[in-house]
């Protein structure tokens, strides 16, 4: 007898579950393996992972395949280093909010409605609020490295799917890690010697790998294949919240009323904006993400 089939939706939401504790797990292991440590980890554990399950045939690729998947890996590189390095002083619900802005300004980019104007002008007043907010817990420098993670999330989006036109599954996903891995080799190799001293960091790493990019991607696949992508994008826009209860529960960061007012605005902008999206605007597997 057939299991019946877990609904789509409840993939999509423990998808950003997942993501969103892996960051949790990982601001807590910064103080023995720094930033750059974690993101080396995560990305090295995940590209083995992914290698092993899909085990790519890198010998038939074409030359521009290889630089799509080198491409991508310098932006996944640069998205996972920014991200983890504003989590260093930025709360985990602010850092994802202002961090949401890459995507969704990429999907105002593509768009050409009066309304989505509003919607943007929404969402640049979250951020806004939080620039403002000089006696909150999120200092200037950490939110631009959010900003720029995020917009490195908007140079994933598009290089992912460039990549995922040329090299079907998720084989090139794993090459896209293996290069992110090695480009953040020379900012990370201090941190992860600590494992030398305490094995047990390992296994947070691998936690954090597993949550924030293989458990996470694989839901998200599975969902996508039995769901409207305009249904996946608003589920998508609970990220922020999502990392907000993350914060609550895992570091004990509780939001104050200016961080949860720019929370409202950015995840009702980017609700807005994938409303007015059609579903025949499909999302390309391999264009998911690889979340920070």
């Amino acid at each position: 007898m057939r299991r019946p089939a877990v609904p789509p939706p409840l993939l999509v939401l423990t998808a950003i579950a997942s993501v969103q504790v892996g960051s949790a797990v990982a601001r807590t292991l910064f103080d023995d393996l720094g930033a750059a440590g974690v993101t080396l980890l995560r990305l090295a554990i995940a590209a083995l992972v992914l290698a092993v399950a899909a085990r790519p045939r890198v010998r038939a690729w074409s030359g521009a395949a290889w630089r799509a998947a080198a491409l991508l890996g310098v932006v996944m590189a640069a998205m996972n280093l920014t991200f983890y390095l504003a989590l260093r002083t930025v709360p985990l619900g602010t850092a994802v909010t202002v961090e949401f802005l890459g995507p969704l300004l990429l999907a105002l980019v593509q768009t050409r409605r009066m309304l989505d104007l509003l919607w943007a002008l929404s969402a640049a007043g979250g951020v806004v609020l939080l620039g403002l907010n000089g006696g909150g817990a999120a200092p200037l420098g950490g939110l631009a490295l959010a900003l720029l993670a995020g917009l490195c999330w908007a140079g994933y989006i598009v290089s992912s799917a460039r990549l995922g036109r040329l090299v079907p599954g998720t084989g090139g996903l794993a090459v896209s890690l293996t290069v992110a891995a090695l480009l953040v080799l020379p900012f990370g190799a201090g941190g992860v010697t600590a494992i030398g001293r305490r094995p047990a960091l390992l296994a947070g790493g691998t936690a954090v790998a597993l949550l924030s990019s293989v458990f996470s991607y694989g839901l998200e696949i599975n969902a996508l294949r039995r769901m409207p992508t305009r249904v996946f994008g608003i589920l998508m826009s609970l990220e922020p919240a999502a990392a907000a209860l993350a914060g609550l529960l895992v570091l004990h960061q509780r939001p104050g009323a200016v961080e949860l007012a720019a929370l409202v605005l950015v995840t009702m902008a980017s609700a807005g904006v994938t409303l007015a999206r059609r579903d025949r605007d499909a999302i390309p597997e391999s264009a998911v993400r690889d979340p920070a």
